[in-house]
């Protein structure tokens, strides 16, 4: 089985190309380059702020609403988006040192982690899938049967939609295009983080299998074995804190975003809209804000419990029968692997289940306060 971690990539890179960030990859350089200023000025700019320009400015509550929530998904979007176009050379680094772990998979126990992983990878696309589909349908269809005429997202545009039908035409095919293009910034901004994280999971369950092995077949190169596993785990150490890098800032815009929407949405579905299309909206918009965030933090999660259980691994190896220089060698990793590697979101919140927790325990609380506003 080829072993080949960069190629759970490509639904990225195409997503990537399309959303004009991968100035180095193209020929067509000043071309792309007009491309990608038009296309980042009108959507990734602009989309946000024609949503924000008429905040609590709408004719009803229901409107403001759905307002409030996607011009903060659209502001939260176009951050993120922003902070991982500036860092997208991180991405390079990260290919290249799954590359040189990749080439060190060769027992069959460790093919069969890569073989799970695939499983996995296909699960987390199809989450994510199942996040974005229903939510831009159903928007869709609450601007198809709404009573009057209206836009998709509530926004203001320097022309009068209202009256003129070419403007209103042409003001919804911007919004359902840029709202496409958003829903894509989001696909790459959520997904990639979550299956690099899954990657690095793998990789560690791998090196675990290497550490047990090592000097169990060839007990004269076990010194060799030791070193080639002590340079493994330098990588994974380089390539999680690439991706902790890659991802702090993103994520904290993330967690506060969601915490703010999964209340607002509820609050909408319970109390504020009675239209059943836009309420079928607010209701799988609200489910798809923790599951946005779900599964970076368990993967998060999965990684520092692997990172945690390699000193066992090491134990695990021949050790006994081996020399004192390489006992050395293997109780300097083991004090090395008992530091905590934890991903932290702007070097604050652990990206971690318990976080995706506080998040939904914060929005619980911002909801209470609506309840008491009401009473």
């Amino acid at each position: 089985m080829l072993v080949n971690s960069v190629s759970f990539f490509r639904s990225h890179w195409t997503v990537w190309t399309v959303l004009g960030v991968t100035h180095k990859q193209t020929n067509w350089k000043r071309l792309y380059l007009v491309y990608s200023l038009i296309l980042n000025l009108s959507v990734t700019v602009w989309y946000p702020l024609h949503l924000g320009l008429t905040l609590f400015r709408n004719a009803n509550l229901s409107d403001d609403i759905l307002n409030l929530t996607t011009f903060a998904t659209c502001l939260a979007c176009s951050l993120k988006y922003a902070l991982y176009a500036y860092n997208f050379e991180k991405v390079e680094r990260i290919e290249e040192l799954l590359g040189q772990l990749d080439r060190r998979v060769q027992r069959p126990e460790e093919k069969a982690i890569y073989s799970r992983l695939r499983t996995q990878l296909r699960n987390i696309l199809y989450v994510f899938i199942g996040i974005y589909l229903p939510v831009g349908v159903f928007a869709e269809m609450a601007f198809l049967f709404q009573d009057e005429r209206g836009l998709m997202y509530p926004g203001w545009f320097p022309f009068d939609w209202v009256n003129s039908s070419p403007s209103f035409y042409a003001a919804h095919v911007y919004q359902i295009v840029g709202i496409g293009f958003q829903l894509m910034q989001n696909y790459v901004s959520d997904c990639f983080p979550a299956v690099v994280l899954c990657l690095v999971s793998a990789h560690i369950q791998m090196l675990y299998v290497r550490f047990e092995h090592v000097g169990v077949d060839d007990a004269a190169g076990a010194e060799h074995q030791l070193e080639a596993c002590i340079t493994d785990h330098k990588r994974l150490l380089d390539l999680y804190q690439t991706i902790e890098s890659f991802m702090s800032l993103p994520m904290l815009i993330q967690f506060a975003v969601t915490g703010l929407n999964i209340c607002v949405s509820i609050a909408g579905f319970l109390f504020f809209v009675t239209e059943p299309m836009l309420r079928t909206y607010f209701f799988f918009y609200a489910m798809s804000m923790p599951l946005e965030i779900f599964p970076i933090c368990y993967y998060g999660t999965d990684c520092e419990f692997w990172f945690g259980k390699l000193h066992y691994s090491a134990f695990s190896s021949n050790w006994t029968t081996q020399q004192r220089n390489f006992k050395k060698k293997l109780m300097l990793f083991v004090e090395r692997s008992l530091k905590k590697s934890t991903a932290l979101a702007g070097g604050m919140l652990r990206i971690h289940v318990d976080t995706f927790f506080s998040t939904v325990k914060f929005a619980y609380s911002l909801f209470t306060i609506i309840i008491r506003m009401r009473k």
